[in-house]
């Protein structure tokens, strides 16, 4: 994880880029990363004590206190988990979302008024409307002539989302209480939202990054001509980079092709059989396809002999997306006309319908081992999938490295 993030850093400073964006399946680590990434950025910072803005001395000794900065500011599950239900349940009429502000993110929120902006974003996505009590700190909904509803999680995630952008905006626009960020990092901002919404937030985050990547603000700044003064207020540049993660493959391909004129780089993220250890692959030269790298992990498992029940599950979606791609109904149209189709259909039917639980994989059983790479062969022998080596192990690379 440590490498990792020092990846990312280097590509946003030294690696030039504006952007980096990840594509990961669920259950990979961008919520752990995106705390790593943020906790590498933190400083202690000395700071002077000021009184009446002038500076306590001790024996001519400046009086000073430590102080943790950080450089990022991140939008992840923790985000979502400063606001939090109170559903009345004695009188069930005033439910209400209490804001948690012992958080860096919210400190600011009443100074910066931005009910105004918050609400425009949330009328691009949901019609219900909102009201913030900044005595209280909490926030309540209405939609027509109801007061104090309780909206869906996924209409929540989306009023959170909007104060997370209306925030953004504020920092680009160079707000004091925000002067300390220099990298932004969203990771799944669109959980259970609909392919519409999804594309929606999509756009409008590129179009904020843009701005985040060339704002200037002025600053105080040395002469550096004979005859100025001895600082003057300028404009300077001041960008703001950032970093993107999501399991949602539209998502991502929307936030990349908005980015595509920019210094973007795309990368899927993997952590092999869930182990310690994380591949990252460039996806800039080749379309990105989500279910191909599913696919080299299923192979890699047939060839390993590691084949669990949920291996079923997997291999079925793989078809529902080829068999869709090519504008079939059915995922048996993938193996129709091949020796053994209507076997290998009823298999996957029945054998894709378990609930099977990929933390306590059960595994499969030699007679459906031998099925399962039976299908998977006459898969692959119908569609030549060129399959990625996102799986081989780094012992493996440097091994053969040192071999060379």
């Amino acid at each position: 994880m440590r490498r990792l993030v020092d990846r990312l850093r280097d590509d946003l400073n030294g690696g030039g880029q504006d952007f980096v964006v990840l594509y990961a399946y669920n259950s990979t680590g961008k919520t752990r990363l995106s705390m790593a990434f943020k906790d590498r950025g933190k400083r202690r910072v000395s700071h002077p004590l000021l009184i009446d803005g002038e500076a306590l001395l001790i024996d001519g000794d400046e009086l000073s206190f430590e102080k943790v900065e950080s450089d990022t500011l991140y939008f992840n599950a923790y985000t979502e988990d400063l606001f939090t239900w109170h559903n009345d349940f004695e009188k069930d009429s005033e439910r209400r979302l209490h804001i948690n502000t012992d958080s860096k993110f919210l400190k600011s929120l009443k100074e910066l008024a931005l009910d105004e902006r918050i609400g425009h974003y949330l009328a691009r996505y949901a019609d219900f409307l909102f009201d913030i009590d900044y005595d209280q700190w909490t926030v309540s909904f209405r939609k027509g002539e109801a007061r104090h509803i309780k909206i869906s999680r996924g209409e929540e995630n989306i009023f959170i989302w909007c104060v997370f952008m209306a925030i953004c905006e504020r920092v680009i626009d160079g707000a004091e209480s925000y002067q300390w960020v220099k990298y932004l990092y969203i990771d799944d901002p669109i959980t259970s939202l609909d392919d519409n919404n999804a594309i929606a937030v999509a756009s409008d985050l590129a179009k904020l990054l843009r701005k985040a990547k060339s704002r200037t603000r002025t600053e105080l700044v040395a002469a550096d001509t004979p005859g100025e003064a001895d600082n003057v207020s300028r404009m300077v540049p001041a960008p703001i980079k950032a970093v993107v993660s999501s399991h949602h493959a539209l998502f991502f391909n929307v936030v990349c092709n908005e980015l595509k004129k920019d210094a973007l780089k795309r990368y899927f993220l993997h952590r092999p059989e869930r182990g310690i250890t994380y591949t990252l692959r460039t996806t800039d030269d080749t379309p990105f396809f989500h279910h191909v790298a599913m696919l080299a992990e299923i192979k890699k498992a047939t060839e390993d002999g590691k084949l669990y029940t949920y291996h079923f599950n997997m291999l079925r979606s793989i078809l529902e997306k080829t068999a869709t791609f090519f504008g079939n109904d059915d995922f048996s149209t993938c193996v129709h006309g091949i020796e053994d189709a209507e076997l290998f259909s009823r298999a996957l039917n029945l054998l894709s319908h378990g609930k099977y639980d990929i933390y306590q994989p059960a595994e499969m059983v030699d007679d459906n081992k031998r099925l399962f790479r039976q299908i998977l062969d006459a898969f692959l022998g119908r569609y030549q999938f060129a399959l990625p080596d996102i799986l081989e192990q780094p012992a493996a690379r440097t091994r053969e490295a040192a071999s060379t």
